[in-house]
């Protein structure tokens, strides 16, 4: 079996079974691919019984469930102290410590028919290992093994390891958000921290063809996917961002580039929230690391929308970031050399003071930018990822069944 322990939401109160209600379906849709598991839920726990399935990628599975703090390989004996005895003996041999190891078995009664008390069944399972294991030593307060037993009416559970899970809340039980995603390595460790706290992300990426390639595209796809093996699924929104930008090129405000664009990125982000019904749009900025990102500037682009603008890096250095982003999964994507439309457009001298009415004025006097924004939502390519599917952008799809045709 493998025992799954809930997160912070546990301690939600009045709230709290309907985070496990949210929590036990989600985990239903990890375990459908696996035929053979059988799901028991009991307060503050699920387990999952193997049946013949495999364990290792049943949990890898479940780890990146977010509301799951971490999971425990169980092994089930008879309620009968001999059973016990002999199988705690077995569990130890597969974990073979090492020499000089600290441990303790803590014994839980569950079942209080049991002929043994819990302070009991401690020396009755710790004397037998003890002569089987003569290098393993006590150590009841801060032992480096704790071997935990649980005696049921329906059987004993054994289990030690503590793999370590997504934790968090579970997905969608704080509403939903867009995320601006870009090819970089901080966006998409913001939409990991934002599905975490319990938010359903969709994801915005704005693309700039012929100036930025098909594979940069991809590269966006591909990290939209990594991100899909903790939420099961994520929708991806493309949008053709190429006449906005080269709409800027113009204007002889060079060192305002970045600023006008991020703030026509805010704008778009909302059209398309209130027609997906987010509620705050996520960003992946950091205080500080670029001109975009000084307080000053975050002051002047957020000003774009009404919507509240999440950034769970705000407060992170590059290292923390990058440090998660290999943890999550997404860094060695994050790195390959595709440009997006934000790093080509840099001017030499980006302002990182922009003034909020001079900004207004440039926007005010662009010809056709409200047009511009709307054609830019009306042709966004939308497309839903799942971890282990072949989805593509619909126009790939045309594409794609074009050249079979051809051929």
């Amino acid at each position: 079996m493998l025992l799954l322990r809930f997160g912070e939401f546990t301690l939600k109160g009045k709230n709290r079974s309907r985070f496990e209600k949210t929590m036990l379906r989600q985990v239903k849709e990890r375990v459908r691919l696996y035929p053979g598991a059988k799901l028991i839920t009991e307060y503050g726990r699920i387990y999952v019984e193997l049946g013949g399935e495999p364990a290792e990628p049943l949990i890898a599975t479940l780890a990146k469930v977010f509301g799951i703090a971490s999971i425990s390989p169980v092994k089930v004996a008879r309620s009968e102290l001999e059973d016990i005895v002999t199988n705690s003996l077995r569990f130890m041999e597969a974990i073979a410590p090492a020499p000089g190891t600290t441990f303790k078995v803590n014994a839980r009664r569950v079942w209080k028919d049991f002929p043994y008390g819990s302070q009991e069944m401690n020396r009755l399972v710790s004397g037998p290992l003890l002569k089987a294991f003569p290098a393993l030593t006590v150590d009841v307060r801060e032992p480096e093994l704790e071997l935990r037993v649980e005696v049921r009416e329906n059987g004993t559970y054994l289990f030690c390891d503590n793999i370590q899970a997504a934790g968090g809340f579970p997905l969608g039980t704080n509403g939903k958000a867009m995320l601006l995603l870009s090819g970089g390595i901080d966006s998409p460790v913001a939409a990991w921290s934002s599905m975490r706290r319990g938010l359903e992300v969709e994801c915005i990426h704005f693309f700039s063809y012929p100036y930025t390639s098909r594979e940069a595209r991809q590269k966006v796809v591909d990290l939209a996917r990594v991100l899909s093996g903790y939420s099961g699924r994520i929708r991806l929104h493309l949008v053709p961002f190429t006449e906005i930008q080269t709409s800027f090129a113009g204007i002889g405000q060079d060192n305002l580039m970045i600023t006008l664009m991020r703030r026509s990125m805010l704008r778009i982000a909302t059209m398309l929230a209130e027609r997906e019904g987010a509620l705050a749009i996520v960003t992946g900025d950091s205080l500080g690391q670029v001109a975009s990102q000084t307080l000053s500037s975050m002051n002047v682009i957020g000003r774009a929308t009404d919507l509240p603008i999440l950034r769970p890096l705000v407060m992170m250095d590059k290292g923390e970031i990058t440090e998660l982003a290999q943890t999550i999964g997404t860094y060695e994507l994050s790195i390959l050399p595709y440009e997006d439309c934000c790093t080509l457009f840099v001017p030499r001298s980006p302002t990182t003071n922009p003034n909020l009415r001079i900004v207004e004025r440039i926007e005010a006097t662009l010809p056709g930018y409200a047009q511009r924004l709307d054609e830019a939502v009306a042709q966004t390519v939308t497309v839903d990822l799942t971890p282990h599917g072949n989805e593509r952008p619909a126009d790939e799809e045309e594409a794609a069944v074009q050249q079979e045709e051809w051929f």
